[in-house]
């Protein structure tokens, strides 16, 4: 369960953070359109990459042994850089995602959504990178795989509740401050995350 959660946590306080695709998927689900293939498609493409990440770390690194200290190490500084952008945002607030224009087909939706994610370099450092050598703490076996798991689940479980909850959620995420809120939760979250990467090398 320890991995799991931690799997669990490390993916959720990532796709948190305020970026195109979260901001597209909070869209749709304001405009109750195509909402469970968007969902399906992000969950999907999450898991595949967390999958690779995990799985392609535990085979580099038997090879270089002393990677995961080094990648621990480097996962650290970025989640503490990136904690105290949120934070800074958190500080300084103005931000307010709005529903506008029309909502397209279910091809143009998918679409739209495999280019905000797939061309997201972040994507790519939050998945393969951080994610990979976050999973490094735990023994290849069933506990790597449930921190996998658990980190799939976030996804699944993020993206199908902003879908899905947009409209609930609308007349609150109206309003700065409740991203401000958001923020702040998800750089206290970073810099936990960090601490423990470090304290565990």
């Amino acid at each position: 369960m320890g991995p799991a959660l931690t799997g669990f946590a490390t993916s959720l306080s990532l796709i948190l953070a305020i970026g195109a695709q979260n901001a597209f998927v909070l869209r749709q689900g304001l405009l109750g359109c195509h909402v469970f293939a968007l969902c399906l498609f992000c969950a999907l493409s999450d898991a595949v990459l967390i999958a690779a990440g995990v799985a392609g770390f535990g085979a580099v690194t038997g090879a270089l042994p002393w990677l995961p200290q080094a990648l621990s190490l480097g996962g650290a500084a970025f989640l503490i850089v990136y904690g105290a952008l949120r934070a800074r945002a958190a500080w300084r607030g103005g931000h307010r995602l709005t529903a506008e224009g029309q909502a397209g087909g279910v091809w143009a939706v998918v679409g739209t959504a495999a280019a905000l994610t797939w061309l997201n370099p972040h994507v790519y450092l939050d998945t393969l990178g951080l994610i990979g050598a976050v999973s490094t703490e735990f023994d290849p076996g069933a506990a790597r795989e449930a921190f996998a798991l658990g980190a799939v689940l976030a996804s699944f479980c993020f993206f199908f509740a902003l879908g899905y909850g947009a409209r609930v959620l609308a007349p609150a995420m109206a309003r700065p401050v409740a991203w401000r809120v958001l923020d702040a939760l998800i750089a206290a979250v970073m810099w936990a995350i960090a601490a423990r990467l470090i304290l565990g090398t």
